[in-house]
């Protein structure tokens, strides 16, 4: 993770380090990726380079931190919803919401595959307990298992979606079959 120069930096400069190397990273991958240009084009010595990240792989992290938490902002919290059809709908909108940012920013896709590592619970298990609450989520399966198994489809689902954009074509919502038919309670048909 970034050195502690590196946050005490002006939110400006921050935001720029992050957009350039971000974008370096989309388009050539980690591997490819050259230090030495992300460098070059922030017009900063190697020498201070290194008073803000030990590394290439140390940018890369602080980069996939940046586009996870961008991700997460474009979710917003989950806000509890009241009845079975109020939490579809925000899910699909949390959903849409995800959607549009990825459009809006083809890096953030490019680079979703190494952010989605991230730990989905932060945002999904507030989803689960407000389903479970309504009862529109199985309680006989063990949260934890739930949550992870959630996940698992989840970052499936949004390396399909991530494919999906990169080819110009929006996702279809099938996501949310695969998630019914997971979360549905037993007695339902």
């Amino acid at each position: 993770m970034p050195l502690p120069r590196f946050s005490r930096l002006a939110d400006e400069r921050r935001e720029l380090i992050l957009r350039v190397a971000r974008a370096h990273f989309a388009r050539d991958g980690l591997d490819r990726a050259s230090y030495n240009q992300i460098i070059a084009e922030l017009g900063i010595s190697k020498t201070s380079a290194y008073q803000y990240f030990d590394g290439k792989e140390d940018l890369f992290a602080a980069v996939i931190e940046d586009v996870h938490t961008r991700m997460l902002d474009a979710l917003g919290s989950w806000q509890d919803a009241d009845s079975p059809t109020e939490f579809w709908t925000r899910l699909r909108e949390a959903s849409e919401r995800l959607t549009a940012h990825g459009l809006a920013h083809p890096e953030d896709v490019a680079l979703l595959n190494a952010s989605t590592a991230q730990d989905p619970a932060p945002w999904l298990a507030p989803v689960l307990d407000n389903g479970r609450a309504l009862g529109v989520i199985r309680t006989d399966v063990d949260p934890e298992l739930l949550l992870t198994t959630s996940a698992a489809v989840l970052r499936a689902a949004d390396l399909w979606a991530a494919a999906q954009l990169q080819k110009g074509a929006e996702p279809s919502p099938v996501v949310w079959s695969l998630l019914e038919g997971l979360w549905r309670q037993p007695d339902e048909s």
